[in-house]
């Protein structure tokens, strides 16, 4: 009877783990940031699983997000594969840097830095939103664009309509690429939200393509890091393969909702992540939360 009981238990959250993994999978296509911010805080507060078990799921969220949606956004030409790689170098050389300077700056100072920095592009996001600039894009010629070959096209099926876009401010997305991984290897903390902050905002493309290549780079990046979450027993099987299984679901159905979704809704989900996790970022680091 007891074995019974346990087995219905067991089945019931492998079957909850499932759902969660098709939500968060789905809202991490659709947003660029990998599955993992809704991932942490569903399986510590509502089941009160252990932070280091919740991070080494997340490290598997945004694998298999990246997995699920990529494959979707390559076959239909949506994301930007030389943006990624070109970007995914200065996230790298960044992610080393933290590790080196880990306890050299301050850690305080950086979350409230880079706390600041998304509740910046919050509001510019915001901005963007109330005044439709998401409709028009960069149309000046950028040389590093063209000599890296950056710029790029797409077929938005909401619009139905073939956009070109320019790549531009390549140094300022460079920059914040590096920031980004500054910050993760400093503070152990995705970058998301800084992958789309950087293209959106800073390089000027369109959201959907910066969400699409956003999903790419983080698996890339989570890719390395996996490795030291698995090693280190953090990752376990019983939550991460139902988790995995339902993101893989989840992202593929989200990646094509996102190309059927105006941009401006897109954006108006994004605006209050990007809020949530700035001030978080700040709150941690003034001290007020832990």
């Amino acid at each position: 009877m007891w074995t019974d009981l346990r087995r219905i238990f067991m089945l019931n959250d492998i079957l909850i783990f499932l759902l969660i993994g098709l939500f968060a999978g789905t809202m991490g296509a659709i947003l660029g940031l990998g599955g993992g911010i809704i991932i942490t805080p569903i399986v510590t507060l509502a089941f009160g699983l252990d932070i280091k078990y919740a991070i080494g799921a997340s490290i598997i969220a945004v694998i298999a997000t990246s997995s699920g949606a990529t494959i979707a956004f390559l076959k239909d030409d949506v994301l930007n594969l030389r943006v990624a790689m070109f970007l995914e170098i200065a996230t790298t050389v960044g992610a080393i840097a933290g590790a080196f300077l880990t306890g050299v700056v301050s850690s305080s100072f950086l979350y409230v830095f880079f706390g600041a920095l998304l509740v910046f592009s919050s509001w510019n996001m915001f901005r963007k939103l109330r005044t439709g600039a998401e409709i028009f894009h960069e149309t000046k010629t950028n040389s590093l664009a063209v000599k890296f070959k950056l710029n790029s096209s797409y077929y938005d099926k909401n619009l139905k309509k073939q956009i070109d876009y320019q790549v531009t401010n390549i140094p300022t997305g460079l920059s914040i690429m590096f920031g980004a991984g500054l910050a993760s290897g400093m503070l152990g903390i995705g970058s998301g939200a800084f992958k789309v902050m950087a293209l959106d905002n800073a390089m000027k493309m369109p959201l959907k393509p910066s969400s699409a290549t956003s999903n790419l780079m983080m698996g890339v990046t989570a890719t390395a890091s996996a490795t030291i979450y698995f090693f280190n027993g953090s990752i376990r099987p019983d939550i991460a393969v139902p988790l995995a299984l339902g993101i893989l679901v989840g992202a593929a159905f989200g990646s094509r909702i996102m190309q059927l979704l105006p941009a401006k809704i897109i954006r108006g989900a994004f605006i209050p992540v990007l809020l949530y996790l700035g001030l978080q970022m700040i709150l941690k680091g003034t001290g007020v939360i832990s």
